[in-house]
């Protein structure tokens, strides 16, 4: 590693990539899920112990438990797994439990940002941030926190992606003017 690196500065420009932002949907969806829970617990715990037979009780606790299962721990398990990660030169979509997918859209390739809010979210703060890579369908980071923010700083990073791109370009063109050519016999 250089003393510059060490240093925190980078030897060129955007040379190395850095995490900017790790995201995941806002933790509202998590709401209705942990009020099941609550009242799937308290429902349990008052309902456990008077059922006249003893698999009734048992069946009620097992109920229980497939419900919390299927309406608190699945949705926890998919809020979890849901994440968006921007970087200096790419943005990474990471999502699933049994089957991951992941797709990367680098800034430099250019793209539309589009922010989408409800009313709800408009409360919160947060919004769908719809990014158009001129895809048959844009690609979206779903009810994300401070989605004004995000698309203000994926702008940025597209357009300091584009201005690195430009300026390479013209140093590389440079170069090949000046080269010698070779004439050979």
């Amino acid at each position: 590693m250089t003393k510059a690196a060490v240093n925190g500065q980078d030897e060129a420009p955007n040379s190395i990539e850095r995490v900017v932002a790790g995201l995941r949907p806002h933790a509202r969806v998590l709401f209705w899920p942990t009020v099941v829970l609550v009242t799937v617990f308290g429902a349990t715990g008052y309902f456990y112990g008077s059922m006249p037979e003893p698999w009734q009780n048992t069946a009620l606790a097992a109920g229980a438990v497939a419900v919390v299962v299927l309406l608190w721990l699945l949705p926890l398990a998919t809020w979890l797994n849901r994440r968006y990660t921007i970087t200096t030169r790419r943005i990474i979509f990471r999502r699933g439990f049994f089957v991951r997918t992941r797709q990367e859209l680098l800034h430099s390739r250019g793209y539309d940002v589009t922010v989408r809010k409800t009313w709800l979210q408009s409360l919160s703060g947060s919004g769908d941030v719809l990014i158009n890579a001129g895809l048959e369908h844009p690609l979206v980071l779903a009810d994300v926190p401070n989605a004004d923010l995000v698309q203000q700083v994926l702008h940025d990073l597209m357009e300091q992606s584009q201005t690195l791109i430009g300026s390479r370009r013209q140093v590389q063109s440079a170069l090949a003017d000046q080269a010698p050519v070779w004439h050979g016999r």
